[in-house]
This record gives structure tokens, C-alpha cells and sequence, in this order.
């Protein structure tokens, strides 16, 4: 059976930083719905059409991983304005200057100064990652209706 929208698929992911930092390190296969955006947009595009076997090395660009770093998701809060008992790199819920829930991470605590940031940890970074494909069926209607894939490697209710 070939990838494709609606197919369950099992797959060994490694992930490393330009750094050399394994983010994911491949040991526990994963399982994912195909066409419902679970994985990295290019990591899908690639996966397309594939099958059982099939190998993946693919050098992503911030862009096309968690994109650039925008300077102007940082903000500063008021220390009585932020909840007690959250340390430096927590990641909290907040809103931005629109209005929209945005999930920050705290950066430093300074003073009576709070200093977030809003873009994603991974933001600016460059990414290795190394497919394999395990397994590949057809989705249940159940979790085509979730939106995830249910059982081994997949998500339990």
C-alpha cells in the first residue's frame, strides 16, 4: 500500500539540530495520520506516494521546519501580572498583541520584569531528519473522525 491522505503510517523519525543535538532519536517508532498535517509539511510532501521500506534524509531549513526567529513575538510583563511558581523555561499559555492565545516561553525573570518569547523553541533552527517507513494501512474511520492514529505508536484514548 502506498502513502496517501488517510493512510496510517509507522515510521522510525530521527530529528538532530544543526548542532549535532538529537532531538529524536529513531529507537521508538512512531505512527502518524497522513494528510492531516502530524508531521513537518515537507517531511509529508516527501512521504507522499511511498511505501514499506522506503528511507528518507532530508536537511530542512527553518523555513521549512519551525521557521525564522520573529524579534517581535518577544515580550516583557509585569512580575504581578505572571502566575507564581513558573520558572525560567516553562512554557505558558498568554496572548499576543492581536489577541490570539500564544503559547511563550519564559526566558529570564529580572527583577520585577518577566521576558517571554513566543516563537516556537525551534524557531531558526536547521534540522537533519532521517525517515523510515515501518508500516503503511488504511486509516480508520475513527481515526480519520480524530484526526490521529489510535493504537501501537499512535495516540491512546
Amino acid at each position: 500500500m502506498i502513502i496517501d491522505k488517510d493512510s496510517a503510517v509507522t515510521i522510525r523519525l530521527s530529528v538532530i539540530d544543526g548542532t549535532g543535538r538529537v532531538l529524536e532519536s529513531g529507537k521508538t517508532p512512531v505512527a502518524y495520520l497522513h494528510g492531516y498535517d502530524n508531521l513537518l509539511p515537507k517531511i509529508e510532501e516527501s512521504l507522499q506516494g511511498q511505501e514499506v521500506g522506503f528511507k528518507l534524509n532530508l536537511n530542512l531549513t527553518p523555513e521549512d521546519a519551525f521557521g525564522v526567529r520573529d524579534e517581535s513575538l518577544l515580550r516583557t510583563i509585569s512580575k504581578k501580572d505572571f502566575p507564581p511558581g513558573v520558572k525560567v523555561g516553562a512554557s505558558m499559555q498568554g496572548y499576543n498583541e492581536a489577541g490570539e492565545e500564544t503559547v511563550y516561553t519564559v526566558l529570564k525573570i529580572k527583577g520585577d520584569q518577566v521576558m517571554l518569547d513566543g516563537n516556537h523553541p525551534l524557531a531558526g533552527t536547521s534540522l537533519k531528519v532521517s525517515v523510515d517507513v515501518l508500516e503503511v494501512r488504511a486509516a480508520t474511520a475513527e481515526e480519520v473522525a480524530h484526526g490521529h492514529v489510535h493504537g501501537a505508536h499512535g495516540h491512546h484514548h
